[in-house]
């Protein structure tokens, strides 16, 4: 199993790889271009979400169970790995972006929460899968001394819709209405199919699935809860912030809404950076980064309850939040993918349902947490205190890789000594 597996293979080395590729293959970049589709998706609505409750009539915290619903669909992310386990992974790639199409056309139809949430559920899982899928793709492609610098560059390509997708879409809406934005996503992700079935190659005689019973033992690492409970907080604590990031700058902070997509598009270029950072740090300094960035983030997300009324304090730091908030993302997938060994696809997609899952709740406790007596800030608050979570698990895999290395180190030491 080692010699087939260089994730294994990988477990107990230091974390400094030498062999680093200069240049990352195009596919990497292709797949970027995806995830930017998947991630727009996913943070536009946080944007638009008064246009869309005025335009059916809902209150905003009911509106904000498109962002909830759609993090709870990312959470099946694993059962579609499952699923698609045997299919070539670019057919996989592709049918996710059919599916992936298709509900943001049933969204730009729909007039009701009865119809918008189904569709946004059915989206989320195809983003889930193509998620996932494109993770293994990547650090396949890359190879295992870049495999965190491949990720990063997926994820920079959904941190990259923060800087240019949400704010453009966020305009679109107030320029026409927020349907034409699912429209574009719509006709973008048909552009994005063409390219994937060009440039994603074929899976080679190597890639030959193993049983379901097989793929479930890697559910028996401590390792790998750990790492998928550190995305779960991670992320779930700068949401809960952003989904409802308009009614803090608009509400509390006295912003005018025309500004809210300047505001975005800061937190985005913020992110993207963070993304290629944490990626280039993750395969040198994996821990330290996953230790890091979420104190940092929980730090700041502080910073936001005490500047909330002040609207540049409140927008540098929103921009600060974009930088180390999701920074360490990349580094906990690749670590999710390690830690699965024979199963990275399910590793994968699991990172991806954590991610969605700390989302979904974090999300969801934020908007009850706006309904109530803290007003705007409550989601602020809310995410505060989930991101300050993600230092139990990461520092806990920390220690461990320490103890990893120091055993290991043991018989080369004795040998030494006695030579």
């Amino acid at each position: 199993m080692q010699g087939e597996n260089p994730c294994l293979q990988t477990e107990n080395r230091p974390d400094t790889i030498e062999r680093r590729p200069a240049r990352l293959p195009f596919v990497v970049y292709v797949l970027a271009l995806g995830t930017f589709l998947m991630l727009t998706t996913e943070f536009v609505v946080a944007g638009i979400l008064p246009q869309i409750a005025g335009d059916l009539q809902v209150p905003v915290a009911e509106a904000g169970l498109l962002i909830t619903v759609f993090a709870a669909g990312m959470v099946g992310a694993p059962l579609m790995a499952m699923l698609t386990r045997r299919l070539p992974r670019r057919l996989t790639l592709i049918l996710a972006l059919v599916v992936f199409a298709a509900g943001h056309v049933v969204v730009a139809l729909g007039s009701t929460t009865g119809v918008l949430l189904p569709a946004r559920f059915l989206t989320a899982l195809a983003t889930g899968s193509f998620w996932a899928v494109a993770a293994v793709v990547a650090t396949r492609a890359a190879g295992e001394g870049a495999s965190s610098r491949a990720l990063g560059i997926v994820n920079a390509g959904g941190m990259l819709a923060t800087v240019i997708g949400v704010p453009l879409g966020a305009f679109a809406a107030q320029v026409t209405s927020w349907r034409g934005t699912f429209w574009a996503l719509a006709i973008l992700a048909v552009g994005a199919m063409a390219l994937i079935a060009r440039h994603v190659p074929r899976d080679g005689a190597a890639h030959r699935p193993v049983s379901i019973g097989s793929e479930l033992t890697v559910l028996r690492s401590g390792r790998l809860w750990l790492a998928l409970a550190a995305c779960s907080t991670t992320t779930g604590g700068v949401l809960a912030a952003y989904s409802y990031i308009a009614p803090l700058l608009t509400d509390q902070a006295g912003m005018p809404s025309g500004l809210v997509p300047l505001v975005l598009a800061g937190f985005g270029v913020g992110s993207l950076a963070g993304s290629l950072v944490g990626g280039r740090l993750g395969d040198s300094h994996p821990h330290a980064t996953t230790i890091l960035a979420p104190g940092a983030t929980a730090i700041i997300l502080a910073g936001i309850c005490f500047a909330a009324d002040a609207p540049i304090p409140l927008t540098a730091l929103i921009v600060l939040l974009g930088l180390v908030g999701l920074g360490a993302n990349p580094v906990l997938v690749a670590l999710a993918v390690r830690y699965a060994e024979h199963a990275p696809t399910l590793g994968s997609a699991l990172a991806v349902a954590a991610f969605n899952a700390g989302t979904a709740a974090a999300s969801w406790i934020g908007g009850i947490a706006l309904a109530s007596g803290l007003g705007a800030t409550g989601p602020v608050a809310v995410g505060t205190a989930v991101a300050t979570l993600t230092l139990i698990p990461t520092i806990v895999l920390a220690l461990l890789h320490r103890r990893a290395t120091a055993t290991a180190a043991e018989p080369v030491a004795a040998a030494a000594a006695a030579a």
